[in-house]
């Protein structure tokens, strides 16, 4: 699921499209940037029995986390997020970078903007850490058995 509006949406729909060919799975992707979007897409992933769920990155669906895990649970829709924070609120799983981390770096640049820095000389930065987080409290309500191998690997474990 992406938002139209984002510019990035394409690009991870090409991305998603060319992995699922590689892996043998079908890909239906969805669109939602209003609230009565997100019923419609979720009323469409139950009647085509959707067997997982990607959240694309976007302020609309951050905005949402809470409303969006308590959908997925209630279509037990297993779903990955690319922030922790939708894993907090409920979600199954998520593997991104940090959303603080990303913010503390906006803070450090703008200090360094407002102590006389120009913009054009300060590095481009990348994420260096990405975080796989898990909520077993939902992989339960979802009769789903996470793979000890996987659960060694997660960051953080919500029990």
């Amino acid at each position: 699921m992406v938002n139209p509006t984002n510019p990035n949406a394409e690009p991870l729909r090409r991305d998603v499209q060319a992995a699922a060919n590689a892996l043998g799975l079908q890909v239906h992707a969805f669109d939602a940037r209003t609230d009565d979007d997100l019923r419609v897409a979720f009323n469409a992933m139950r009647q085509l029995r959707a067997g997982a769920l990607l959240i694309g990155p976007d302020p609309f669906f951050n905005t949402r986390s809470t409303q969006i895990a308590a959908l997925t649970i209630s279509h037990a829709l297993p779903t990955i997020y690319q922030y922790h924070e939708f894993v907090a609120a409920g979600g199954l799983m998520s593997y991104g970078g940090s959303l603080t981390d990303s913010h503390r770096q906006v803070g450090i640049y703008t200090g360094r903007i407002l102590k006389g820095e120009k913009p054009a000389d300060l590095p481009v930065e990348q994420i260096t850490k990405v975080e796989l987080v898990i909520n077993l409290k939902t992989a339960k309500a979802l009769a789903l058995d996470v793979p000890p191998a996987l659960l060694a690997r997660a960051d953080e474990v919500i029990e």
